[in-house]
């Protein structure tokens, strides 16, 4: 199934929602990014997409991203320094057990949308939203990648 294909657009609609409104309540930027194949280790090729996607280049460093390869079921969390020295061990294994257990029971949508409040959380609690000067720095529309060959 192609990556676009993994959420309907009601699904999506309901990501982006939960993502704009996490980021109403913090500086900090989420992002999900969903493809059909993973290229490496899921860590890896997240750091790469956060890269790819300009989230190393926001002011704070605070953005995370939530990666998932759909075809063989792996997923990744990867933050910005700013975030990531922040948080406790464990917290992104937390959002990720968050995502394993949702998808077990084929609850797509509903796994990624609670990972984005777990982040959304942490990152009100760490990084406030600032009413001076504060910008929502990247798009909060999910990224699609089919890499099939």
């Amino acid at each position: 199934m192609p990556a676009r294909q993994f959420l309907s657009e009601d699904e999506e609609q309901q990501i982006v929602n939960a993502i704009n409104t996490a980021e109403q309540k913090t500086s900090g930027e989420i992002r999900i990014h969903i493809e059909h194949d993973c290229e490496g280790e899921p860590l890896e090729r997240a750091a790469r997409i956060f890269h790819d996607l300009g989230m190393d280049e926001t002011k704070l460093k605070n953005g995370v991203l939530i990666y998932i390869a759909t075809e063989v079921q792996k997923a990744a969390v990867y933050a910005g320094e700013g975030i990531h020295r922040e948080v406790e061990d464990g917290f992104w294994d937390d959002v990720l057990q968050i995502l394993i257990t949702h998808f077990k029971n084929e609850e797509f949508e509903q796994g990624i949308e609670n990972a984005v409040h777990k982040v959304g959380d942490k990152l009100e609690e760490l990084f406030p939203y600032d009413q001076k000067g504060d910008v929502d720095e990247l798009s909060n529309e999910i990224s699609f990648h089919d890499n099939k060959n």
